[in-house]
């Protein structure tokens, strides 16, 4: 997957990948206002500033980003935490699996919300 141009429920996670809107992806999942697309990281640790640029540049439309840190929950670097302030409402961070739950609660309350998920091998659905 490339690119779905609208933000959908996450139907089933694991094996390394997401399910959603039909279409399955492997690897790690960005979720913007703009849409849904493959993210870089594949671990927590691989994180960069880079890797929230996209994130950045669609925080208008952001009140909450959610970040899902993989099979357990890590906390937020203070780097990215300050490059985040005063664009973004609020950051949680959570395991991945806590994160996709909340994200689809969130949606379902049409929340403005983005989220980015790390790619778990512990299938969820």
């Amino acid at each position: 997957m490339k690119f779905l141009p609208q933000q959908a429920p996450i139907e089933q996670f694991g094996s390394g990948g997401f399910r959603f809107a039909g279409m399955s992806h492997q690897g790690s999942l960005l979720v913007l206002p703009s849409g849904m697309r493959a993210w870089r990281p594949m671990s927590w640790d691989d994180v960069s500033q880079a890797d929230l640029a996209d994130v950045l540049r669609e925080s208008n439309n952001i009140d909450f980003l959610v970040i899902g840190t993989g099979s357990s929950m890590q906390r937020l670097p203070l780097v990215f935490a300050n490059s985040l302030k005063g664009h973004i409402l609020a950051t949680d961070c959570m395991s991945t699996s806590s994160a996709v739950h909340t994200y689809n609660v969130m949606l379902a309350d049409n929340r403005r919300l983005a989220a980015a998920f790390i790619a778990v091998d512990k299938a969820h659905g």
